[in-house]
């Protein structure tokens, strides 16, 4: 019984394919604005690169008064010019890494994922593979927590039913145990008509767990 309780919630060794499916499924029903994604990273963090980007291009100015002009053919404005650019390039490489890296870190709390684990990831990955970690995390990464229609309690979107109202977070077909959408009328897969509203069903009966498991 347990082992066809696992097979219809969470398929035993499914492929990484099939993962990336259900990400790419579960996540549609999200509805992000860029403003409140850019508002997870830390206001903090953005004044000191700020400040930072200050000292650096004093720093650069500094460094090309006391060594000389880096660029002898150009003129002291374009010498100028051209410091400022050279820091403000540089400057800006560093903030967009340090900045993705805030946002991983956050965006991976509240997805309910371990945040230190993929920050860590992301980093270790870098100085090889550049930005195959970050990558990764955007390919990978689990839909956002929702709330149950039924209950309208925050529950995780790895789950399938709602712990507190049973309610079924996740219809699937009854032939293919396949999950399907609210909205469709025949399933993707196996063209089995879904009759009724599966936003509506609840848990299934021991007996009918042990019949999906054993037509998987």
């Amino acid at each position: 019984m347990a082992n066809a309780q696992r097979s219809f919630k969470e398929p035993v060794g499914e492929p990484f394919s099939e993962r990336l499916r259900l990400i790419r499924f579960r996540m549609e029903k999200e509805h992000v604005r860029m403003s409140d994604e850019v508002r997870l990273i830390p206001r903090k963090l953005i004044v000191i690169l700020v400040l930072l980007f200050i000292v650096a291009q004093v720093v650069g100015q500094v460094a090309r008064v006391l060594s000389g002009p880096p660029w002898p053919e150009l003129s002291h404005t374009m010498n100028i010019l051209a410091v400022a650019g050279a820091v403000t390039g540089f400057s800006f490489f560093i903030a967009m890494i340090i900045l993705l890296l805030a946002y991983v870190n956050r965006d991976s709390k509240r997805r309910e994922m371990n945040s230190t684990l993929w920050t860590i990831l992301v980093v270790v990955l870098m100085p090889a593979y550049f930005v195959t970690g970050f990558i990764i995390y955007f390919l990978l990464r689990d839909p956002l927590p929702l709330n149950c229609p039924q209950c309208n309690s925050t529950v995780s979107a790895r789950f399938n039913y709602c712990p507190d109202c049973k309610f079924n977070l996740r219809p699937t077909c009854p032939q293919c145990a396949r999950e399907v959408r609210l909205s469709d009328r025949f399933c993707s897969y196996c063209a089995f008509e879904l009759t009724g509203h599966p936003s509506k069903e609840k848990a299934p009966s021991p007996a009918e767990i042990g019949s999906i498991g054993r037509g998987i």
